[in-house]
């Protein structure tokens, strides 16, 4: 396992510079809920693979716009040493969330595949943001409508 921790955070750690995606007037946070999700299939006297997703979010903090970013590992081995080892990834933009530059903080959650609650797909994922120059959050969920497109709908937070 040791080996696959070493391997993952090879992987993760230049995904998560994104200075290619950020100019000297913008600020890119990384949101604070990455999540780490593994499976693995045994078989006696056989190969073994073990494959370990991740994901995170980079959050613009003036524009509101999100990138969704994924690593993956696969590990193959038998009972004496590793035999394949392969990785992918990548970061997605996601629109903006609120329609004006301001000061926002970000974080968002996922579920994790296979997930029971997960109706139609792999699952979905949830986003809020805050105005931290005013009272104002917004709290969205986006999941896999398993026809190709995902839903996505926000709601403005009231405050009483």
């Amino acid at each position: 396992m040791n080996l696959v921790t070493k391997t993952c955070l090879s992987v993760v750690l230049p995904l998560l510079t994104l200075s290619s995606f950020a100019q000297a007037d913008e600020a890119f946070k990384l949101s604070h809920s990455q999540r780490i999700s593994c499976s693995r299939g045994l078989a006696a006297g056989k190969l073994n693979t073990a494959t370990c997703k991740s994901y995170a979010y980079i959050f613009n903090v003036k524009t509101s716009e999100y990138f969704r970013c994924q690593v993956s590992l696969a590990l193959t081995r038998d009972n004496k040493e590793v035999i394949n080892v392969t990785t992918d990834g990548g970061c997605t933009k996601k629109p903006r969330i609120f329609e004006t530059d301001s000061t926002y903080d970000f974080d968002a959650t996922e579920t994790e595949p296979p997930n029971t609650n997960s109706f139609f797909g792999t699952g979905g994922y949830s986003v809020w943001a805050a105005d931290t120059t005013q009272q104002k959050a917004r709290g969205c969920i986006i999941i896999s409508s398993g026809l190709g497109s995902d839903i996505s709908k926000c709601l403005d937070m009231t405050f009483q």
